[in-house]
């Protein structure tokens, strides 16, 4: 990333392992800096210094549990936690105009309110995969949605490790929803998100979804359009979740000086521009 002027960022979840390569990218990108870091209340490594944790020098940031304090210290919050930690989250930015950028999948209706709620008072900045690749490969598979009628099949199947609590990943549902908004359609009109036993010929412009756990798999997601005497897959893989945390901060120095708002990566990647 080319640098920016001196951000002040803040992280969430700082012991956790997303927790971690975020500090560790933050320090390691020019025009950033960090300035704060956070964990839940009773947490063993409170008191820690953020660095050290991350396996860095000491940086002189210890980890509390006071996120008040973290959003007013910080320009841009970096949020890859739990759906329920994410929402208290989102109120604590609006609260003290703090921009806001979530990695955190699994959200339900409730907390996705909450989030256009404090997008009302700031910046925020959503989406199920921050990896700019992912996003890419969002907008080529709406795209060939578009172009290809529901003659061609759609299935989407996704691997995660064995620690990954959320099925369907985020990501796989973001391709889905970009899939559907390719075709005109609602997700939920047409996902198959299991399938077991005799469930009878698959039914024309369903969009389905395989999730596979085990391993240390960081993430694995192909969208595959299957018609009659061809096939056509579009595959990302992630080695490292370092790609993750570099597109947290490229959204990170996109909110700068931008109204409140609840955005997405297309919007920082600006993808309307190439229309």
């Amino acid at each position: 990333m080319a640098e920016t002027g001196n951000i002040n960022i803040g992280v969430t979840g700082a012991a956790g392992k997303m927790g971690g390569v975020l500090i560790r990218e933050v320090c390691d990108t020019p025009g950033f800096s960090l300035v704060a870091a956070s964990e839940i209340a009773g947490h063993p490594m409170l008191g820690r210094d953020a660095g050290e944790l991350a396996g860095l020098a000491t940086l002189a940031v210890p980890v509390k549990s006071d996120t008040d304090a973290l959003f007013a210290a910080s320009d841009a919050v970096l949020d890859f936690t739990l759906p329920g930690a994410t929402e208290g989250h989102s109120q604590c930015a609006a609260r003290h105009g703090t921009a806001l950028i979530i990695g955190t999948t699994g959200l339900d209706a409730t907390h996705q309110q909450a989030l256009e709620k404090a997008g009302q008072k700031t910046a925020i900045v959503q989406a199920p995969n921050m990896s700019l690749c992912v996003n890419l490969l969002m907008r080529l598979a709406e795209q060939a949605a578009a172009l290809l009628d529901d003659a061609y099949d759609v299935e989407i199947v996704e691997m995660h490790h064995r620690h990954k609590v959320d099925a369907p990943s985020g990501t796989a549902l973001g391709l889905g929803r970009a899939v559907a908004q390719g075709r005109g359609v609602t997700l939920d009109a047409v996902a198959e998100r299991g399938r077991d036993g005799v469930t009878g010929p698959r039914k024309r412009g369903a969009i389905g979804f395989a999730a596979l756990r085990g391993g240390d798999v960081v993430g694995d997601h192909s969208v595959i359009f299957a018609a009659d005497g061809e096939r056509l897959e579009l595959t990302h893989k992630a080695a490292s979740r370092q790609t993750y945390a570099r597109g947290a901060l490229r959204a990170a120095a996109w909110t700068d000086g931008k109204p409140p708002g609840l955005y997405t990566m297309a919007d920082v990647l600006e993808f309307s521009a190439l229309s």
